[in-house]
C-alpha cells in the first residue's frame, strides 16, 4: 500500500509499500479533511466521476483505488485542493473542476498544479479572489496584464468577461487606472428593443445586466453604487462610446461579435494613454442582421500581427459553468459541421 501524510506546511510524496492498485493518503488536520471531502462527500464523488477512481474515507485517511495513472492524478488533485484549504482559502464546486482540469493536462502539469497551489496566477478583488481554472484561462489572465489590448474569443461560459471584469476591478483598486468602463452592443437577440417598456435607460439595462452581475461579485454593494454615482465605473451601450477618448481607464467590450466593423474600429480607436482594453466575444452567437459582417471577425483578421495586441482563444473544454453546458456546445458544433 502507498501512504503519504499531508500536513499544513508540507506534502510528503507517496511511498510505494507494495500494493499496485491502491494509494492511501493520511491527513494531519481532520477539519480541513472535512472541507476537502465536502458535504456528504460530494467533492470526493466528483473526483471519482471525473478521474475514474474509487475513494474510500476512513477516519483521517483516504484510500484511492484504480489504475495507476488515474490514482496519480487523484493524488495530485487532492494535494492541490488540500493546500488551498491549508492556506485559508475556501473550496467551491468550480475549484474542484479547476484542479481536475489543470491536473489533466499532461504538458506542464506540475507547473500548472503549483500555480494552483500557490495562487501565483490570481486576481485579487475586494470581495473575492479569482483563480483561473483552465490552461486557457491562465494564459488569458497573464495576457491581460501584459498587453494594452486583448481579445478573448470563444464560447459562452468560459470566463472571458468575468476574468476581464475581475482584472479591471483589481487594477482600479491598485490605482493603476482611474475608471472602469464596461460596454456591450445593444443588439436584439430575437427581441425588439422598441417594444420593451420604460425609457431608453430602462430598455438598455437588461442588456447590461451580466456586467452588473460581474461587478457585484467583486465589489461591495455600497461601494459599487457610490463609484457608479461618481461615474468612476460606467456601464454603457457601445454606441455611447463614439467621440470619447478613454484615458487611464480599464475598458471592456463584451459580446463584441455583435459590433459592426465600423463600431469595432470606433471602439478600438477610443484607447487613450494609460488605458487597458479587453474585447470578448463568441463567433457562434452573432445577432447582427443577415449579411452584415461581424466587427470581431474583422478585427481578428486585421490586428492579428499588430504588436501590443493579445489574442486568447477558448473552446468547450474551458467552459466553467455546469458540465452539461460544455456538452451542449460540443453538440451544436458537431451539428454545424455536418
Amino acid at each position: 500500500m502507498q501512504e503519504i501524510c499531508l500536513g499544513i506546511s508540507a506534502l510528503t510524496p507517496p511511498l510505494n509499500t507494495g500494493d499496485p492498485l491502491r494509494t492511501e493518503l493520511e491527513f494531519a488536520d481532520n477539519r480541513l479533511l472535512i472541507d476537502l471531502c465536502g458535504e456528504h462527500d460530494r467533492n470526493l464523488a466528483r473526483l471519482e466521476s471525473e478521474l475514474g477512481v474509487q475513494i474510500l474515507r476512513r477516519g483521517n485517511h483516504l484510500q484511492i483505488m484504480g489504475e495507476a495513472a488515474a490514482r496519480e492524478r487523484a493524488v495530485e488533485t487532492l494535494q492541490a485542493l488540500y493546500s488551498r484549504l491549508a492556506e485559508g482559502r475556501s473550496l467551491e464546486a468550480g475549484d474542484i473542476d479547476g484542479a481536475i482540469r489543470l491536473g489533466a493536462d499532461p504538458v506542464g502539469r506540475e507547473t500548472q498544479l503549483e500555480m494552483f497551489r500557490t495562487g501565483t496566477i490570481e486576481i485579487r478583488t475586494r470581495k473575492k479572489n479569482v483563480i483561473p481554472r483552465t490552461k486557457a484561462q491562465q494564459d488569458y489572465t497573464r495576457a491581460l496584464f501584459e498587453h494594452p489590448l486583448n481579445f478573448g474569443i470563444g464560447p459562452a461560459g468560459t470566463g472571458k468577461t468575468y476574468i476581464a471584469v475581475a482584472a479591471a476591478v483589481h487594477m482600479f483598486a491598485e490605482g493603476h487606472v482611474d475608471r472602469i468602463i464596461l460596454s456591450r452592443p445593444a443588439v436584439e437577440a430575437g427581441e425588439r428593443l422598441g417594444f420593451l417598456p420604460g425609457d431608453m435607460r430602462e430598455k438598455i439595462d437588461p442588456y447590461m445586466q451580466p456586467l452588473y452581475d460581474a461587478l457585484n461579485d467583486f465589489l461591495p454593494g455600497r461601494q459599487l453604487a457610490k463609484l457608479m454615482e461618481e461615474r468612476r465605473i460606467e456601464i454603457a451601450p457601445l454606441a455611447f462610446m463614439r467621440g470619447r477618448t478613454l484615458a487611464n481607464a480599464f475598458v471592456v467590450l463584451d459580446e463584441a461579435q455583435n459590433a459592426t466593423e465600423m463600431q469595432m474600429k470606433m471602439f478600438l480607436t477610443r484607447l487613450g494613454e494609460g488605458s487597458n482594453m479587453v474585447v470578448t466575444g463568441d463567433r457562434s452567437q452573432v445577432d447582427l442582421p443577415r449579411g452584415m459582417p461581424s466587427g470581431l471577425a474583422a478585427a481578428e483578421r486585421i490586428l492579428k500581427d499588430v504588436k501590443g495586441v493579445g489574442f486568447s482563444y477558448f473552446t468547450s473544454a474551458d467552459v466553467v459553468r455546469h458540465p452539461l453546458v460544455a456538452r451542449i456546445i460540443e453538440a451544436y458544433e458537431r451539428d454545424e459541421h455536418r
